[in-house]
């Protein structure tokens, strides 16, 4: 098999079908459906987290990597793309290191870096031969992940699943790259291959996508979680800060089934203190603003069928308009 690193960050997008990374979600994205979407020719990704203990995320680089693998030998021809690692730098991420140290054994070919800048990360990972993507949701965030040495930036836009930033697209896109050429990924409510296109017509190289994927036949989710992004809409979401402290977005329906009132969360509610601890976590569901275009769930391989359909689709009308 072609070794999955790259020669280059700025060669990602050529390696692709379609220039989308599958962000990875939390409780949602497991081995399997990383798989399916590498091998359907998107980067698939997961954060090390969900592989519990941490002893097990060695055991699902290896899954990973043998299927590709064998992807690989059953058709050459076939375009696989890389695979991600999410990891969260902070210093409440007691498993940081363990962590890094397998993705450095296993060669992971990008590393998704989360919360602080990431020194370490960014020297171990370029040690290898690696690539290493941030999040930020500002341009003060962006302007410490580039001095950090990062090859890419993710975007975490308004309308993002989960922890989601405030901006604009349109904002932190321009301001981010007038101060930086290394890669842009686009996060926040893309759900279809116009969504791609328009990414890129912004300025930015690729497109992040996590919520269309909860609803497909590989994800982790819950059967009720897929249902409820299939059946909902922009409406059905909430921002706040209330269950982690950081603002994320979050499915209204999840959260009255916990007992609470969506449209009522009081801060001082001694009732939310439990909300941190991950028995509860699996209770509260994240979304992105994109889920009134989803409405099936599907096997990852047909979603990225739909994906680069839609995208050269959209590539023809602005082309046919100008």
């Amino acid at each position: 098999m072609t070794d999955l690193l790259l020669t280059s960050p700025a060669s990602l997008p050529g390696r692709l079908r379609v220039p989308v990374i599958a962000s990875p979600m939390f409780l949602v994205s497991n081995p399997a459906l990383v798989i399916a979407q590498c091998c359907a020719g998107i980067v698939g990704s997961f954060p090390a987290l969900n592989a519990r203990p941490q002893e097990e995320l060695g055991n699902w680089l290896t899954q990973i990597e043998t299927a590709l693998q064998a992807c690989h030998a059953a058709e050459p021809d076939r375009i696989i793309a890389p695979y991600a690692v999410n990891l969260i730098v902070h210093q409440s991420n007691t498993r940081l290191q363990d962590d890094l140290a397998t993705c450095v054994k296993h060669r992971v070919p990008i590393v998704i870096t989360s919360l602080h800048a990431p020194d370490l990360v960014v020297e171990k990972v370029h040690a290898y031969g690696g690539i290493v993507l941030h999040d930020v949701t500002t341009l003060r965030h962006a302007r410490k992940a580039i001095a950090a040495g990062v090859d890419g930036l993710i975007l975490v836009c308004a309308g993002a699943g989960g922890h989601a930033g405030a901006l604009s697209p349109f904002a932190l896109a321009a301001e981010v790259r007038a101060i930086f050429d290394g890669l842009l990924v686009l996060a926040g409510s893309i759900s279809n291959g116009a969504g791609v296109l328009a990414a890129q017509v912004m300025g930015c190289d690729l497109a992040y996508m996590g919520t269309r994927f909860i609803a497909s036949e590989e994800s982790a989710a819950q059967p009720l979680h897929k249902q409820m992004i299939v059946d909902g809409s922009a409406a059905d979401i909430i921002y706040t800060p209330y269950f982690s402290g950081v603002p994320g977005n979050y499915l209204k329906p999840s959260i009255r089934a916990a007992g609470l009132d969506p449209d009522n969360l009081q801060p001082q509610d001694k009732s939310a203190a439990d909300f941190g601890k991950p028995k509860r976590w699996k209770d509260i569901w994240g979304s992105g603003h994109g889920i009134g275009a989803i409405r099936d769930i599907l096997p990852a391989a047909e979603i990225v069928r739909q994906l680069a359909e839609q995208y050269a689709q959209a590539r023809a009308r602005v082309g046919a308009s100008l």
